[in-house]
This record gives C-alpha cells, structure tokens and sequence, in this order.
C-alpha cells in the first residue's frame, strides 16, 4: 500500500492552482452579503485555496469559521483578493491593496460595475478557470493628492477613480487658477473642476461632459463642472503630469477624492494631483474587452 506524504490535516491542492490563499473583502451589511461571502468561501475552499475574510467582512457577516485579516496581513499573506460587491467597494479596497501588489477580482453584486465585471449568478463557471492561471490582467494607474496650505501639506489621499474640486450647495460659482506642470492654464469660473484617470472617466466626469478613457492610455481628463465659460472644455492630459488647482474666490468650496474622502477648503489652499507610484491589478477572465463592458453597462446597441 502506497502512504500519502501530505500530514494529516492538510488541505489538498491541484497542482495548476494559480491562487493559494485568497481573501475575500465584501459590500459591509448590504442585504445578502452573507449569503454571497459564504458561497464564494465555500466554493474556494472546494477549489483547494485557503479562505481568509477582510476583518470588517467577517465582522459584518459573522463567518467566524475563516481567519480575519486586516488589509496589511492581506497584501502580505494572500496572493489574491475578491471584492464581492460594486466598484464603490472595490475602490475603497483597492485604494489600500494597490500598494501590496495583490491583484483583485471584482464579482458584482452592485448596479453598474465597471470595475467588477464577474455576474455573481457566474462566478463558478468564470472564477474556477482564473484561479489556475487563466486571466487576462489590466493595471490601472491611482492619483496621489495633497492639500497645500501656507506653504504645508494639510491633507493627503489616494485616488483611483477622480478628484473633484467643487463648490458646496451655495448657488455662487468658484474660481480656480489651473496649472499643468508649473505652466499657467487658465483661471475658471465653474461649478468644480474634475481630474480622473481612465478608470473615473466613466464616472463623474463622463457625466460632466468628458470623455471617456480606454485603460491603457497612460492619461488623464481634466474635466470642468458647468464651466461659466462654454469655451473651456476637457482636456486630455498625460498622467506623468502635475495638476494643481488653488481656490480663488467662491465659498465652501471642497475637494472630493473618489466620493470616498472629503476635505474642506480655504481660499489660497493648492489641491496637487500626481501619479502615485502603485497601481491596482484587475484581473479579468480570458476574452475580456473593455468594449463589451462599454456595451453593456452602457446599453449600446439596444433596440438595433
């Protein structure tokens, strides 16, 4: 008789599992996130991966039978990570994870998911293949903004999606003295200014008028909100440049990073965007296009 070498206890895993420990990050308290959280777990634990739950999922959910990881043991101890919601979840996660270097996953759960493309009724049949390696991967580039006040930095974040300066609900516009790379553009009159990467051009800013991005143009879009100028438009920029805003005139004026993070603002007060060094890995399952996801988040081609 032949004796296994695996000690008693151990969890057998096929040799072509691409993702040993993988972690899952959920939509906190949304309706049926325990349920969805612990379908994914189970199907995972069934596929050979070790299962690890993002404190506040395990918290939210009560799965205590999965170890809770913070976001740190996360970017140290799991080589994936699965965001079960929409892409408010993923971008408040991937924000945290980027600078890890762990790729994510993003099963949707939301209503719109431009950035968590796998159906929740498909993640067997989508997600068992990607875990043994066959995915397509898609870097997306993250801002690094700070707040200047007299000369010291006041505030910092990190955006994946957009930064937004905009005015409160008072009905006068504000005005901001736009530079791009220390070169003078224009002073605006508007009710904001929106600054996104190709992943937040489908956000805001597409709303606002711009225009949208495909991920592997290495730029950004300068987008102006309700401009009192018709004659300032967006404007493509690359991404290795520095924008900075400085609030002019205008009350209650606010920065907005993501619609995530909030920050008030003073007048004289610089808002300076830059590249950040890390950038969020998605993986997507082999034959994904950006473009189907254009279509059909965005309902192209109905009634034709």
């Amino acid at each position: 008789m032949i004796q296994s070498s695996v000690p008693q206890g151990a969890t057998l895993r096929p040799r072509t599992l691409r993702f040993a420990h993988v972690a899952i990050i959920g939509k906190y308290q949304a309706p049926g996130s325990r349920h969805a959280v612990e379908e994914i777990a189970h199907f995972l634990h069934d596929e050979g991966c070790d299962v690890s739950l993002e404190k506040d999922t395990a918290l939210n959910t009560g799965l205590s039978q999965y170890a809770a990881l913070d976001v740190p043991a996360i970017g140290r101890d799991c080589n994936l990570a699965l965001v079960v919601g929409g892409d408010g979840t993923m971008l408040g996660i991937g924000r945290q994870l980027a600078r890890y270097g762990v790729p994510l996953i993003g099963i949707n759960q939301g209503r719109l998911g431009f950035i968590t493309d796998l159906p929740f009724e498909d993640f067997r049949q989508r997600l068992g293949p990607m875990l043994r390696g066959e995915y397509e991967e898609d870097a997306r580039s993250l801002m690094a903004a700070s707040v200047w006040r007299d000369g010291r930095c006041v505030f910092e974040a990190t955006a994946l999606n957009d930064v937004v300066v905009n005015r409160s609900g008072v009905a006068s516009m504000i005005e901001l003295r736009v530079e791009v790379d220390g070169h003078f553009v224009a002073n605006q009159r508007a009710d904001g200014l929106i600054i996104a990467t190709p992943t937040g051009s489908t956000a805001y800013a597409l709303s606002a008028g711009g225009p949208m991005l495909h991920p592997a143009i290495d730029g950004w879009v300068m987008v102006p909100i309700a401009p009192h100028t018709l004659s300032n438009r967006p404007v493509v920029l690359s991404s290795h440049s520095e924008i900075a805003v400085e609030i002019v005139a205008g009350k209650d004026a606010s920065a907005n990073f993501d619609m995530q993070t909030l920050t008030s603002l003073m007048h004289g007060d610089r808002i300076v965007v830059r590249r950040s060094p890390h950038s969020l890995r998605l993986l997507h399952p082999v034959g994904w296009s950006y473009f189907d996801t254009l279509r059909m988040k965005l309902h192209w081609n109905e009634g034709a």
